[in-house]
């Protein structure tokens, strides 16, 4: 049977397939819907982990005790995940271990667009890329072999469009693989420096037995149109040459991109007078091909930066324009705002309006820079927010640390924010961090996280307790605040930064977003009160706009929050 999926789906039917027993992860767009996907196949166990890391040695403890395992994250969770899949390429595994890592050319979500396979490089890991839905499922299911055969992590490398473009995938039956005996062994999973060396000698060992292996591996595949231009590629690259190009050119397609294979890519050369290659972000295959003495176009004139495209391939390989379907008419650009009702919106007016520095973090709540909010300083990864801060402060004294707070939302808190925190309270700065409670993780699409009292499933679980755990990493004054609540907010926002002491304020009130939230009635407008003076509009809801020089609430996404009628001085926004 064969079925329309997106590609994050079809990796998890691969999960499924393959046999995997164990799955943690933590979600980061494009790479969440993929453990989502597999938490509905009741034969694996799937779990959110806090972070990268924790997933990672999650994994890798399940493929140690013998289990087909996987953990996924975007391109910036593996930064985090790094420390423990460098030495997991020394130990080997036991069981297969499967990692996805969804890199976003584009930065349609992300605060870079950094190349994971550098990662792989540097690890000296297997790394595949499947270039559609059907790959997808199938490179999971060739990834555990691998990895126990070669006994070796896998990377799985995916992108954008790869996890969310769908293609038809064939389903077959689940393989079911038993969980391989443990056998203690120092010598192979405790990396003291006097097994870590001969280990890492069995690594370069490992290298060369994977690139012959990749010589004849059906991973990499070549077509040839009897062309006198050849173009290597990988991934989603593949799929806008073939579009772009058609069979006007040979193609050696890349299934395996690290460690890429020599003698493949020399024949290949051989067969075609100009040789082309085409990949997304970094000259990985390119710099390759040059080292190995053959002689490619690549990024100079395709560039470093942003998606490819058929368009731009066509354009810059055949001079020509591809037939793209477009809607006909240009379409208006909606920037991302923040939801009307949402929570931090009255949180980031107060702070606006306060004047401080505000060191921000990675959540629905990076929108606070954006106009007319404008209300926060720097946004660097998860959890920077809480240690810059605290650096900031270090650097201009107190006169700093009266003006100036950290942002940084529940989930993101939990993932790698406590640190910073404890940090904050042993080396002692009187900094303030409001944590923005929302009780969910937001901007991935509302997964559970360690505060919100459910796991991945929806099953009641232990809830941490922000205020109890902020008090034991050492914060003496903890203040709670509704955000909806702007007076209060601000004034206890005054209150903390006056203090002698760090401090954390928890800005509590439910994502707007989630289905048990109760909204009020849609707020309305007295016309005989507005004067058109636009003070309404400074909190960017985008329910509320200016019509004839008048106040007009959109009544299909006005949710009665409030924050605009503390907003209006003269009464004319009412319940």
């Amino acid at each position: 049977m064969k079925k329309l999926m997106l590609g994050n789906e079809a990796f998890a039917r691969g999960l499924f397939e393959g046999g995997c027993k164990v799955a943690s992860s933590y979600p980061g767009t494009p790479s969440t819907e993929i453990t989502e996907a597999v938490a509905k196949y009741d034969e694996v166990y799937a779990e959110w982990a806090p972070n990268e890391k924790v997933a990672m040695e999650v994994a890798i403890g399940a493929a140690i005790g013998g289990a087909r395992a996987f953990c996924a994250m975007k391109h910036v969770g593996l930064n985090v995940a790094a420390d423990p899949l460098y030495t997991a390429s020394y130990t080997g595994v036991n069981g297969g271990l499967v990692i996805a890592v969804a890199d976003d050319p584009g930065m349609h979500s992300s605060q870079n667009e950094q190349d994971s396979r550098h990662h792989a490089i540097a690890s000296k890991v297997l790394m595949l890329e499947p270039s559609d839905s059907s790959e997808c499922k199938e490179f999971v299911k060739k990834g555990f072999e691998l990895s126990e055969e070669f006994d070796t992590p896998v990377i799985v490398r995916l992108s954008t469009r790869v996890s969310h473009s769908q293609s038809a995938v064939e389903l077959c039956d689940r393989e079911e693989v038993g969980v391989k005996p443990y056998v203690k062994n120092a010598q192979k999973y405790v990396t003291l420096p006097a097994h870590a060396r001969p280990l890492h000698v069995k690594v370069e060992e490992r290298t060369k037995k994977l690139v012959a292996y990749g010589e004849t591996s059906d991973l990499n595949k070549t077509e040839i149109n009897n062309s006198e231009i050849g173009v290597i590629t990988s991934g989603i690259s593949y799929q806008y040459a073939k579009e772009a190009l058609g069979d006007k050119v040979n193609y050696l397609k890349l299934g395996i991109v690290n460690p890429l294979p020599v003698e493949i890519i020399k024949s290949f050369a051989e067969k075609c007078k100009t040789v082309y290659v085409i990949e997304e972000l970094d000259d990985i295959i390119e710099t390759h091909c040059k080292k190995i003495g053959v002689n490619v176009i690549g990024k100079e004139i395709f560039g470093f930066i942003g998606e490819l495209s058929q368009t731009i391939i066509a354009n810059k390989l055949l001079g020509t324009e591809t037939d793209v379907q477009t809607f006909g008419e240009d379409v208006p650009v909606r920037p991302p705002v923040m939801c009307a009702g949402c929570p931090h919106r009255g949180l980031f007016y107060d702070l606006k309006k306060l004047g401080v520095m505000v060191s921000g973090d990675i959540g629905c709540y990076t929108l606070g820079a954006a106009a007319p909010l404008a209300a926060m300083d720097t946004t660097i990864c998860m959890g920077a927010s809480v240690s810059g801060l605290h650096g900031f402060n270090k650097a201009r004294g107190a006169e700093a640390e009266k003006s100036s707070v950290a942002v940084i939302g529940d989930s993101t808190f939990m993932h790698s924010g406590i640190t910073g925190l404890v940090n904050i309270a042993y080396n002692s700065t009187n900094s303030t961090v409001i944590i923005l409670d929302n009780s969910i993780t937001g901007m991935t699409g509302h997964q559970q996280n360690p505060t919100t009292g459910m796991n991945l499933k929806g099953d009641p679980a232990a809830a941490v307790n922000l205020e109890e755990l902020c008090k034991a990493c050492g914060i003496k004054s903890v203040r709670v605040v509704d955000p909806y609540k702007m007076a209060e907010t601000e004034a206890v926002i005054k209150e903390e930064l006056a203090k002698e002491e760090p401090s954390v304020i928890i800005s509590r009130r439910p994502c707007a977003l989630l289905k048990y939230v109760k909204h009020k009635p849609a707020l309305k407008v007295d016309n005989d009160k507005c004067v058109g003076c636009k003070q309404c509009l400074k909190i960017g809801c985008p329910a509320l706009s200016i019509h004839d020089g008048k106040c007009v609430i959109d009544a299909t996404q006005c949710v009665g929050c409030g924050i605009c009628t503390e907003m209006c001085k003269l009464g004319a926004i009412t319940e």
